[in-house]
C-alpha cells in the first residue's frame, strides 16, 4: 500500500479538519489519561490510558466507524476500578493509522493479539465491547482465552443472532453520505436516548455531524461483516463472560439472543437492560458500567484477588 504524509486521510485538509474535531471533543474524556501508539503489522494504533497505575487491564473496543472517545459515558466510573484502554480500532475513522487493509475477522484478532503484546500485557486480560468492538471480543475469546480473565459483551453485532434486514438496510443506505440518510438511521438507532430529554436531540445532530465528517475525511478500509456464531462456538467460551443488550435492542430481538444464550451456553451471564436499545451506553451508561464492574469483580472476589495491586 503507497502511503501519503496524511494517510489514512483522503488529503491534508481532511487531516487537520478531522484533527480539530477529534481534539475538542476528547477534552470531555471526565479522568486523566495519557495516550499511546502502539506498532503492529496492520499499523499504528492509538490507545488511550486511565485509571490506577497498578490496576488490572479493561481493554475497550467501540463500534464500527467510531473512536476510542466513544466511551465518554462509561470512562471515570470503569476508571475508577480498572486500569482501562480504549482503543481506536485500526482501519475506522479515528488516530490509528493502518498500513495495509484487514482481510477478514482473522486479521482483525491477530491485530488485537499483537496491540495487547504492545502494550505489555500479558494474561488475564478483561476486554469489553459494544457492537462490533463486541463482535471483535467474541472472536478474541475463541482463539485466545489463554489471555483473557473475563469478558464483557455489550450489544455484539450479531454473534448471537443475525442482524435484523430493517438494520442491514439502513446501515447500507448511509453508505451514501447523505445527511437524511445518517440522521433516520441513528435517531431510529438511539430512539430511546432522544426520548429521554428533547435536548438529546442536539447532541445527535451533533454526532450525525462527526460521523459525516469520518467518513468524508478518511480512506476508510474494507468493513468485514459480523459472524454469527454457530452452537459449538457458543458452547465453546469458557471465559467468563456476560452478554449485555438494551431490550429494544434494533439489531435483533434481545429476548431470543437471551434465551439462545440460556438454552446453548448457560455460562454466559445475560442481562437485558430497560429503557435502551443499541444506544444502551449512551441512554443507561450508569447501568451499563454498573453491570460490567459487578461481573469483572465478582470474578476477583471469587478468587480472593486485589484489583490494584
Amino acid at each position: 500500500m503507497e502511503l501519503s504524509d496524511y494517510h489514512p486521510f483522503v488529503s491534508a485538509e481532511a487531516k487537520a479538519e478531522y484533527s480539530r474535531m477529534y481534539d475538542k471533543k476528547a477534552k470531555q474524556w471526565p479522568v486523566p489519561y495519557e495516550v499511546r501508539m502502539v506498532d503492529t503489522s496492520y499499523g499504528k494504533t492509538f490507545v488511550r490510558i486511565s485509571g490506577p497505575i497498578n490496576g488490572e487491564p479493561l481493554v475497550l473496543l467501540h463500534p464500527t466507524r467510531d473512536d476510542s472517545l466513544f466511551w465518554i459515558p462509561n470512562a471515570r466510573a470503569l476508571a475508577g476500578q480498572f486500569k482501562i484502554f480504549a482503543v481506536d480500532t485500526i482501519g475506522e475513522c479515528n488516530c490509528s493509522i493502518y498500513t495495509q487493509d484487514l482481510p477478514d475477522i482473522s486479521a482483525y484478532v491477530s491485530w488485537l493479539d499483537e496491540l495487547l503484546t504492545g502494550l505489555n500485557l500479558g494474561a488475564g486480560i478483561n476486554m469489553m465491547g459494544l457492537s462490533y468492538g463486541g463482535m471483535l471480543v467474541s472472536q478474541y475469546a475463541l482463539r485466545h482465552p489463554e489471555r483473557l480473565g473475563g469478558i464483557v459483551l455489550v450489544a455484539p453485532a450479531a454473534t448471537v443472532l443475525p442482524l435484523r434486514p430493517e438494520f442491514t438496510l439502513r446501515a447500507l443506505l448511509c453508505a451514501l453520505r447523505a445527511r437524511y440518510f445518517a440522521s433516520s438511521f441513528f435517531f431510529w438507532l438511539c430512539e430511546d436516548y432522544l426520548l429521554q430529554d428533547p435536548s438529546n436531540r442536539q447532541i445527535m445532530e451533533a454526532y450525525v455531524s462527526e460521523k459525516l465528517l469520518g467518513v468524508r475525511c478518511f480512506k476508510i478500509s474494507r468493513h468485514i461483516p459480523s459472524p454469527v456464531l454457530t452452537d459449538e462456538q457458543l458452547r465453546s467460551i469458557r471465559v467468563p463472560a456476560l452478554f449485555v443488550v438494551g431490550e429494544h435492542e434494533k439489531m435483533y430481538s434481545a429476548g431470543r439472543a437471551v434465551e439462545r444464550l440460556n438454552r446453548l451456553a448457560p455460562q454466559i451471564q445475560a442481562r437485558i437492560v430497560p429503557g435502551a436499545g443499541h444506544d444502551i451506553n449512551k441512554a443507561q451508561p450508569e447501568t451499563v458500567s454498573r453491570l460490567a464492574l459487578e461481573f469483572l469483580i465478582a470474578k476477583y472476589r471469587q478468587h480472593g484477588k486485589p484489583l490494584i495491586s
